[in-house]
């Protein structure tokens, strides 16, 4: 998607690098985290968006947290599982980006997150950009760069 010209690089949009919401395991506000968990393990995701409803984007909710909610004193409480929903767990505070933003602007919240939810202007979920997409992106950019760099030399 990144193409090289003689003189031009066009950034891609971040429309053009998502993977849609129909392709992405998520779970529900009101889910348990014992549903929760069973998405995450069945999917071999460490982290799935979480939705409402009317699929509206509400945060993240990853095996870690789950994790940590279950954690005793001196044992894990698995048993808990059936009784916490995930809007008790889920981290809410996570980056989200829109459709028109560029590579670019993935690449900066992708940092500090394996994938960012892509929202509409409503707060719809549109689906997400995966760190892999981007590193795919930047290293298709640098194999074409090089074999151009190195075509003008000879």
């Amino acid at each position: 998607m990144v193409s090289l010209q003689k003189e031009t690089l066009r950034i891609p949009l971040v429309s053009e690098l998502m993977i849609p919401s129909e392709k992405v395991a998520h779970v529900q506000i009101s889910n348990p985290l014992e549903h929760a968990l069973l998405v995450l393990v069945k999917s071999g995701y460490s982290a799935v968006p979480v939705l409402d409803p009317s699929y509206t984007f509400q945060g993240v909710i990853s095996k870690t947290r789950i994790l940590e909610e279950t954690i005793g004193i001196e044992e894990f409480e698995m048993n808990r599982l059936s009784e916490i929903m995930v809007k008790e767990v889920m981290d809410d505070q996570v980056p989200c980006l829109t459709k028109e933003q560029t590579m670019i602007d993935a690449l900066h919240k992708l940092i500090d997150h394996p994938f960012v939810c892509v929202t509409n202007e409503k707060g719809e979920f549109d689906g997400i950009v995966t760190r892999r997409t981007i590193l795919k992106q930047f290293s298709k950019h640098y194999h074409e760069t090089l074999k151009y760099t190195m075509l003008e030399t000879t």
